[in-house]
This record gives C-alpha cells, sequence and structure tokens, in this order.
C-alpha cells in the first residue's frame, strides 16, 4: 500500500501514468518524454532511472535520473523528498535542468551536498514558435546533413558544443557518446546545416521531438560569418522544417544574457513562455 506521499523508482508498468504527467506540458516536458517515448521507463534502454512522487495514491510528480537530473511537474513537496533521494545516490549526472523554479528549489537542497557548481545558468528563457514569421525569408542553403557528411558537421558541433557549455564534448570519452548523439540525429533526418565550400557557417538540430512538440538545439554560426543574418534566415529554415515533418510546435532555450540569440529567436517569431535553469559540473 502507498502511504499518503510516498516516492518510487517508477517500473514499465508504470508508463501509461508517467506519460500522462509527462504529456500535460508537452512542450516543457519535451526532452524527457520523447526519451520515454522510446525507450520506456526500463533503467537501461531509458539510460537513467525515473522517479515518481505520489500523493494520496496518485503519480504527481517526476524526476528523471540519468546524465541529467530533470524535475517535472514537481511540486515543492516533491522536489524535497527528490533531493533526499539524490543525495543518498550521490551525484552522477554531469547537470541538473529544467524548468526554473522546481529546479532553483532543488539545488538550494542539493548545494551543500553536491556543490560547488561549474556554472550556474538561472534563467533560460523558454520560447515556442507555431508557424513561419512573415517577412522573413528562410535560408534555401540550409539542408538535412547526410550521412556521409559526419567528418564535416562534427568539427562544427564540437564547436558550438565548447562554447556554449565551457567544456569540449570529446573529452572523457573521447567524445564517443557526443558522436553517436550526433549521427543518431543525423540519421533521423534531424541535422540542418548550410555548407559554404566545404565548411559548415550555421547549424541546427531538432533534439527532442514527440508528437506534440519539438526542441531545436546547437544553434551556431561560423564565427567569420556571425553579424550577417545567416542565423535568422537559417533558424527560419530549420523552424520549417520542424513544423512541416516533425511536431506542431517547436520550442527552444536559451540563455538570458544572449541578447543577440534572443533577438533573432524573436526576429524568426518565437515568444518567451517560461524559463529554464541549469546548473552545469
Amino acid at each position: 500500500m502507498l502511504t499518503q506521499t510516498t516516492t518510487r523508482v517508477l517500473e514499465p508498468g508504470d508508463l501509461g501514468a508517467a506519460l500522462a504527467v509527462l504529456e500535460s506540458d508537452p512542450v516543457t516536458n519535451a526532452f524527457v518524454t520523447a526519451r520515454v517515448r522510446v525507450a520506456g521507463l526500463d533503467p537501461w534502454r531509458l539510460g537513467g532511472e525515473m522517479w515518481g512522487w505520489y500523493t494520496e495514491g496518485r503519480l504527481r510528480s517526476l524526476c528523471y535520473s540519468g546524465a541529467n537530473l530533470v524535475p517535472i511537474c514537481a511540486t515543492p513537496e516533491a522536489v524535497r523528498s527528490f533531493a533526499d533521494r539524490a543525495r543518498r545516490a550521490g551525484r552522477r549526472c554531469s547537470s541538473i535542468v529544467g524548468p526554473a523554479e522546481p529546479t532553483a528549489r532543488l539545488w538550494r537542497l542539493l548545494e551543500p551536498s553536491w556543490g560547488p557548481a561549474r556554472d550556474i545558468r538561472p534563467r533560460q528563457p523558454l520560447m515556442v514558435a507555431d508557424r513561419l514569421p512573415d517577412g522573413i525569408e528562410p535560408d534555401p542553403y540550409v539542408r538535412r546533413i547526410r550521412k556521409d557528411e559526419m567528418d564535416v558537421i562534427m568539427p562544427a558541433c564540437v564547436a558550438m558544443f565548447t562554447e556554449e557549455v565551457g567544456v569540449s564534448p570529446m573529452a572523457g570519452d573521447g567524445g564517443l557518446l557526443y558522436q553517436a548523439r550526433i549521427a543518431e540525429l543525423v540519421g533521423a533526418g534531424r541535422s540542418f546545416a548550410r555548407i559554404d565550400n566545404g565548411r559548415v557557417i550555421f547549424k541546427a538540430e531538432i533534439g527532442a521531438a514527440t508528437d506534440q512538440a519539438c526542441q531545436i538545439q546547437g544553434v551556431w554560426v561560423d564565427p567569420a560569418h556571425r553579424g550577417q543574418g545567416l542565423s535568422v534566415s537559417g533558424m527560419a529554415a530549420v523552424l520549417r522544417y520542424a513544423l512541416a515533418d516533425v511536431a506542431p510546435v517547436a520550442s527552444l532555450y536559451v540563455n538570458d544574457y544572449n541578447t543577440a540569440a534572443r533577438a533573432t529567436y524573436r526576429r524568426v517569431g518565437f515568444q518567451e513562455v517560461g524559463a529554464f535553469m541549469s546548473v552545469l559540473f
């Protein structure tokens, strides 16, 4: 019997209840929903555990515990319970990321035992678009990356990741996991770039994808070509692909201090609907 409130690791039989929680906010939860839809709740296939917080016998909140620690629809009481479990287990994740308020609360509880963090990004606006902008012509040279172009796209992906996160994705395992993820996106037709003379000058990926929402990530312009408007027309092209082929709503999140990127996304029709927070280790 479940007590009035309890937290436990979810099992494959809990899939329906977990998806009901995830799909209550399909945009915010797109990253985890996409993983669960593909892998279910088996920890080996999912790449981590899914913790569930119950009240009065009903699943109310979730927390994905894998390479990232992600609170999902997490009430203050659920966050406290998730923090207790995470503290007991010890830190195994490379980041905590999720909606700003519960993520900040979770970090306050974990910081005494898990801190200090390498970097904290307390407000990352979550932006969405469900239509192409008027008056902006998508870049006709932005296209899907082919499987035989991995050697062309990887240097740009590594440069973007290093610039954004502050460490190279090639560290640790030599980049095997990162290269596998990029290869997965290329294979799924969700990696896009403009390539001029064999060099990537703009790129982006559609990372998480469900039938309700998708998330654009990895937006990057070659430093030598910045300030020329390539990000606006390039993003318009990726948004066109996203809405036509993937989901009716596209989202992304961006650092609040990146005013240039935020201005670009607004020009392409993205509107702020919330905020994420990231704690990087």
